[in-house]
């Protein structure tokens, strides 16, 4: 076990004022890898304050002056990819060889690929006798979660640098040495005093500082729906620009002419990625009314498939949670949709045969449009099947939700699946079994929140517009 006792604030490693500590446990073992310190408001405040001084320097640079910085940090994190991928995988429970791609190496390309997006992006532009001058937006509070942990702060401290601003990021206290680490990349790339800060802590301490200080011009969150709804009230009172990416209960809609087989492994996958503890996870499956034992058949024998282990397993594809807390909320939803009538379809609620760590069987239940889990958001390996008639009751069923992230629909062309698709009320929407695009916005309608990340999608989020009005030329 390591004990780390110090936050990164102004350019230095600074002993915690406190001696109250986080403990960091490694979901697969349920052991205590390592304790962070619990950081106070005036660490918080005192990292906000050096973000500010940094500012006016900072944001003064060139582009290009700080898009070196972000090749920077990319080759030093390149270096530290197999210490950061053993670490995640401990952290959050996501099997090694899939956290080395996506916990890490989606981080690594969306640090390398913001400087690309910043050194290509017209930061000034012309409208008649108007200049128009896209700048930092200021001082960046960042609060970030432990599902994804590395990339959800790469696709907020990357642009939010690379746009001029300064930053304090907290990132979650169930998986924060992730952050440490890059913190200590950020440090040896050579970033000015204060461009960068690091306070570890609880949403309560420290989340909240950055949500309310008057020197922070923005908070940038992801995490709970309920969580987002009390930074968006903090940040109110000095009316700071808000951009929360929150939950999801994101639909998989299979049309009666699609590829059954591959729409429902795509489904069932698309639904199981971290042991289903991702946002955009898509976690209701709809299929027709009429073909639903076929689609039961398939997800039951697609679902075997996913053998249950540690994350350093090499024959595992479905990790632990991340928390004892996570597995028995998860376990507890699991049983309340029995206790409402659902049908198990996989799974359920019994203990997995395995000694150690944070599992959950992945399971299938049928469920009502009215049932508990027909509508909330449970981030574990549960996937809720509902049936429609037709195609109007699809597309109103997927929409039935205060979320709007993802989503996916399967037809018979691609065609018909947009045409679907332009009618769901979410912010990404999956054709066919489409890969990821890193460069796509991504973000959510309703409750899942507001503003975009990746590309430059992202990077505008962390800009404020700026018209300079010049005297007319005269003819």
């Amino acid at each position: 076990m390591k004990a780390y006792t110090q936050h990164y604030i102004n350019g230095e490693w600074v002993e915690a004022s406190s001696s109250q500590y986080l403990e960091v446990t490694d979901s697969n073992t349920e052991a205590v890898m390592a304790t962070v310190p619990a950081g106070t408001a005036q660490e918080a405040a005192q990292a906000v304050m050096a973000a500010r001084a940094a500012f006016a320097g900072w944001s003064a640079l060139s582009v290009e002056e700080r898009a070196v910085y972000l090749d920077k940090i990319t080759a030093g994190l390149k270096a530290r990819s197999d210490e950061l991928t053993t670490t995640i995988a401990s952290e959050v429970g996501m099997p090694l060889k899939m956290a080395g791609m996506v916990q890490v190496g989606m981080p690594i390309f969306n640090w390398g690929n913001f400087a690309k997006v910043a050194r290509q992006f017209e930061f000034e532009s012309e409208i008649k006798n108007s200049l128009i001058v896209r700048e930092a937006i200021g001082v960046v509070g960042c609060i970030t979660p432990w599902n994804f942990p590395l990339n959800q702060i790469a696709l907020k401290v990357a642009p939010a640098l690379v746009a001029g601003c300064t930053v304090v990021l907290k990132p979650s206290e169930i998986a924060p040495i992730n952050a440490i680490i890059l913190a200590e990349v950020i440090h040896a790339a050579g970033l000015p005093a204060g461009v960068f800060n690091l306070v570890n802590g609880l949403g309560p301490e420290v989340g909240e500082v950055l949500a309310s200080h008057p020197e922070v011009d923005m908070v940038s969150f992801t995490g709970s729906t309920r969580a987002g709804k009390r930074v968006g009230e903090l940040a109110s009172q000095t009316i700071k620009r808000v951009a929360l990416e929150l939950g999801g209960k994101s639909a998989s809609v299979v049309l009666d002419d699609a590829d059954f087989p591959a729409a429902i492994k795509g489904s069932v996958g698309a639904c199981l990625l971290n042991s289903g503890q991702t946002c955009s996870a898509h976690t209701r499956l709809l299929v027709p009314e009429s073909r639903y034992e076929e689609a039961k058949t398939l997800a039951q024998g697609v679902i075997e498939r996913f053998t249950i282990g540690s994350a350093f397993d090499e024959t595992s594809k479905l990790g632990p949670l991340v928390s004892a807390a996570q597995r028995d909320r998860v376990l507890h939803l699991i049983q309340l949709g029995l206790d409402e009538g659902a049908e198990l379809v996989a799974g359920g609620p019994d203990k997995p045969a395995v000694d150690k760590g944070y599992f959950v069987q992945p399971t299938i239940l049928r469920v009502q449009r009215h049932h508990t889990l027909a509508k909330e958001e449970i981030f574990g390996p549960v996937l809720v099947m509902l049936t429609y008639k037709d195609e109007d009751e699809a597309v109103a069923i997927a929409n039935d939700s205060v979320y709007g992230l993802g989503g996916g629909v399967w037809a018979g062309t691609n065609e018909h699946a947009i045409a679907v698709a332009k009618r769901l009320r979410t912010g990404q929407v999956d054709i066919n079994g489409a890969p990821f695009n890193a460069q796509a916005p991504f973000g959510g309608y309703k409750q899942s929140g507001n503003g975009r990340e990746n590309g430059v999608f992202g990077l505008e989020e962390f800009l404020e517009v700026k018209a300079i009005q010049r005297p007319a030329v005269k003819a």
